[in-house]
């Protein structure tokens, strides 16, 4: 079994990928990275992650098509407002975007307070649905090469392969397209689109276990990002402790408030916060490999009483975690098994 897990966190094996929300693609010098995620490719090109990060509001965005800014921004600003936001997000002709040029951390705080003011939507979903930016699979190694094959590298250009010299990485992005969100089951499906399939083949994959765990359950890990950074991967053992008919209450002030429910795992073990959308991998001895049964979800605090005060005491020490049982039809029609 060791073996297996050595795979599991070793660049060139692991499963374990991020996903990342990029402005400007295409354009190197004002390209920019947020929204990350832990999310998994479970064959066919299909990635999975968590749903409740799509409807949290970034707040701010680091450029804009101006005709959105002009219908949706310009007619609910005052003189002022539309004066300020003209000097922070000047319009670039060439582009006709326009693009953020925050000098000084409270600009970012004035544009997130004024956004917020005027009730613009900018929420995850909504910017994909705009094409404010895109969702991409983030593929990253040591080595020059995407899975060390050198044939491979052609299939990208010089905007979706880079070096990243701080992190001592060569960064591949691969176009994703969000399919399908089950927000009751906190559960994202996306497809890898506008990709060659020698670069899919390449990705490697954990295939889907739908069983329902017992609480015996000993051959239990949890696979998620590294602790320290977002590079790197760590696996460590997990214990269900607990099962859950879940209800609570997710808020998106755009949207209206969603509702998680549904069938959960209470997991004991080591995670970390952003590790939202790590798969949860049991073992087959019959087939000795690990499948993916769960994704993390959510954590699950404890509140403490510290001098007899609990205000803002909280501890961590179990996470929530969405058995793929609860969406096995939703997933095999794109694993081509309906």
């Amino acid at each position: 079994m060791i073996k297996g897990k050595l795979k599991l966190i070793d660049e060139q094996t692991s499963p374990l990928f991020r996903i990342m929300w990029v402005y400007d693609t295409d354009n190197p010098a004002r390209r920019h990275f947020d929204n990350n995620i832990c999310a998994f490719h479970i064959g066919n090109g299909v990635i999975l992650s968590v749903a409740h990060n799509l409807r949290l509001e970034a707040g701010i965005f680091h450029s804009i098509d101006n005709e959105i800014y002009r219908q949706e921004i310009l007619p609910r600003f005052s003189p002022a407002q539309a004066a300020a936001f003209d000097l922070l997000y000047p319009l670039d002709a060439a582009t006709n975007k326009r693009h953020a040029n925050l000098a000084n951390p409270q600009d970012r705080i004035n544009i997130i307070n004024t956004l917020k003011q005027i009730n613009f939507d900018s929420r995850w979903i909504s910017f994909n649905s705009k094409n404010i930016c895109k969702p991409y699979l983030i593929v990253q190694f040591r080595g020059n090469h995407f899975f060390n094959d050198p044939m491979v590298d052609s299939l990208f250009n010089s905007t979706t392969y880079f070096n990243e010299v701080s992190s001592n990485r060569n960064t591949f992005l691969i176009e994703l397209e969000l399919t399908e969100t089950w927000y009751s089951d906190d559960i994202a499906l996306y497809k890898i689109v506008n990709t060659a399939p020698e670069i899919i083949k390449k990705l490697p994959f954990i295939e889907p276990d739908f069983r329902i765990l017992d609480d015996d359950e000993t051959d239990l890990y949890c696979l998620q990002s590294d602790p320290s950074a977002s590079l790197g991967r760590l696996l460590n053992k997990a214990h269900i402790e607990g099962f859950l008919d879940h209800w609570n209450i997710f808020p998106d002030r755009i949207g209206g408030n969603y509702i998680f429910e549904g069938y959960r795992y209470l997991i004991k073990g080591y995670f970390r916060f952003g590790s939202s959308g790590a798969p949860y991998l049991i073992y087959d001895h019959d087939e000795k490999l690990f499948k993916v049964n769960a994704i993390q979800s959510e954590a699950s605090p404890l509140q403490l009483s510290i001098n007899n005060n609990k205000d803002g005491n909280f501890q961590y020490v179990n996470a929530i975690a969405s058995p793929l049982h609860i969406v096995q039809d939703k997933l095999n029609k794109y694993l081509g098994k309906t």
